[in-house]
């Protein structure tokens, strides 16, 4: 299968992308930079020149493919005015790329995260996030998977806090950042808030397995961990570099401080009864290990 993925030089892509190659798959990669194109094409895939901004190149990508493979984001959470315009662009990514695939019955593969459900452990049946200052994401996701009824094998790959890979990657690397920055390894509130995560070579099979079989309108869970203590993940991070490990304001992390201080747990049991899908690389605290001081 050709697949268009956009995103294909992240921490995820990258991993995705291998994955693919791996398995006997093509790879068309979006490449926003000279040194992404370099970096898709070392690692195999073709480059295709463009933003995720530009609606046109991403139609050509989905267009030139038998399946799509959505990764890319902003990744800007300096300030809720940055956040707000990287899911806005995501969001109109997400509807070019799919009205390009309607009536194909081509696979469209997109992210969303796990979502919070209070007093348990979250599930694939459970609705996308909707709200908050990433429910965005959770909107342009709940309308992709809706093209299930024109002709569109979508599916939606839900990404716990954290997705790692040498102790770096998600919502633990964002506190081993902040670490650096301030000289704490702090946490917020008590601390027992638990975040689910997963390698991100483990989350690279489950794109492909949801690229190959999942049906249209499904949602998986990538949780290897349904939920370690924030505490937890900062007492590793701040005996690793050294630090004092201490609660810290909910401020400390800008518009994602109402997420980070939330209890999110999320169960995967679906997914691999379905799927197939079994994680088996590092849990979240032994990659931890691999921070460097």
């Amino acid at each position: 299968m050709r697949v268009f993925v956009t995103g294909g030089t992240g921490l995820i892509g990258s991993a995705v992308v291998a994955e693919l190659l791996g398995s006997g798959h093509t790879v068309l990669a979006l490449a926003r930079s000279d040194a992404s194109a370099l970096a898709a094409e070392a690692a195999g895939a073709e480059p295709l020149r463009g933003a995720l901004a530009d609606l046109d190149i991403l139609r050509t990508g989905a267009a030139q493919a038998d399946g799509v493979i959505h990764l890319a984001f902003a990744n800007d959470f300096s300030s809720p005015d940055a956040l707000a315009q990287a899911v806005a662009e995501e969001s109109a990514a997400i509807a070019a790329l799919g009205e390009e695939l309607v009536g194909s019955d081509r696979p469209f593969v997109t992210v969303s995260g796990t979502p919070y459900v209070p007093g348990r452990v979250s599930a694939e049946t459970d609705p996308p996030m909707t709200d908050g200052p990433v429910g965005g994401r959770g909107r342009a996701v709940t309308a992709a998977l809706g093209l299930a009824s024109h002709g569109v094998r979508s599916t939606a790959v839900r990404l716990p806090r954290t997705v790692h890979n040498q102790g770096t990657g998600g919502f633990a690397g964002l506190l081993t950042d902040i670490a650096r920055r301030t000289g704490v390894s702090g946490y917020p509130g008590d601390g027992a808030q638990r975040w689910p995560a997963v390698h991100a070579l483990d989350t690279a099979v489950l794109f492909r397995l949801a690229l190959e079989r999942a049906p249209a309108g499904s949602s998986w869970h990538a949780v290897a961990d349904e939920g370690d203590s924030v505490r937890d993940i900062a007492a590793v991070i701040g005996r690793r570099l050294d630090m004092p490990v201490k609660s810290v304001s909910s401020q400390t992390y800008g518009p994602l401080g109402p997420i980070f201080a939330t209890d999110q747990p999320s169960s995967s049991t679906h997914t691999r009864q379905e799927l197939g899908w079994e994680p088996k690389h590092p849990s979240l605290l032994e990659d931890l290990e691999n921070i460097q001081p």
